[in-house]
């Protein structure tokens, strides 16, 4: 975990806008599933911290003891809401076995994709994330373009072009968010090309906005498997 901060904002305002803006992320997910078909939800780069109140949010707010709860993550997951837990990066390859164990009717992956590396690995967590879905899939992240950076709290440098935000985080002493392995942002054109690899003859995209000071502060990546 990275100590310093060199951020504008306080922790627990920051966290309070996360929250607000992952509440109208919740809203739009309501309203573009059938809850009634929901019985298994899948949560992508679950945390074990849950010191946050932004942390697991969806999972909190969708907390139901109707539906049984799963989760894929490189961390070992102690939270006892989730019935099943794997221990394994969402960019790896997964066996048949896994495949059938953890494929549910909902995945969830809340700004996850920032951190799995280079796009290719995005692109893996994507075929994966589909190949995990028995109905719905929701991908979140952070919009590159918005003017402060979610994880380093700073504005603009992360606008750079990406060799030259990384050597400005180095210099700054961020070393671990200087890693692309780490944190690797996302704009609009990424989000089209990864949506070029999830197969349209079996979902139906939707690209959505979220919207902070009437800039797009997160992108979501929702699909629904067709009949």
């Amino acid at each position: 975990m990275i100590e310093k901060n060199y951020g504008i904002f306080n922790y627990d305002l920051f966290d309070n806008i996360i929250i607000k803006k992952r509440s109208e992320m919740l809203a739009f997910l309501n309203n573009n599933i059938k809850k009634s078909l929901i019985r298994t939800i899948l949560d992508i780069g679950t945390i074990d911290d849950d010191s946050k109140k932004s942390s697991n949010y969806f999972i909190q707010k969708l907390n139901n003891k109707k539906i049984t709860f799963k989760s894929i993550s490189n961390q070992k997951i102690n939270n006892k809401i989730f019935k099943k837990s794997l221990k394994k990066s969402i960019t790896s390859t997964f066996s048949l076995d896994q495949f059938k164990k953890f494929k549910s009717d909902l995945v969830i992956s809340s700004a996850t994709i920032e951190h799995v590396g280079n796009l290719n690995n995005q692109k893996k967590m994507v075929k994966n994330i589909f190949n995990l879905t028995k109905k719905y899939f929701f991908i979140t992240t952070p919009n590159r373009f918005f003017p402060i950076d979610f994880h380093t709290k700073m504005p603009f440098i992360h606008m750079l072009p990406k060799n030259i935000h990384r050597c400005i985080l180095n210099y700054l002493g961020l070393k671990e968010y200087a890693k692309e392995a780490n944190l690797n942002l996302i704009d609009e054109n990424t989000i089209k090309k990864l949506i070029k690899y999830i197969p349209k003859r079996k979902f139906k995209i939707k690209v959505f906005r979220i919207k902070l000071f009437l800039i797009t502060s997160n992108l979501i990546i929702f699909g629904e498997r067709k009949i």
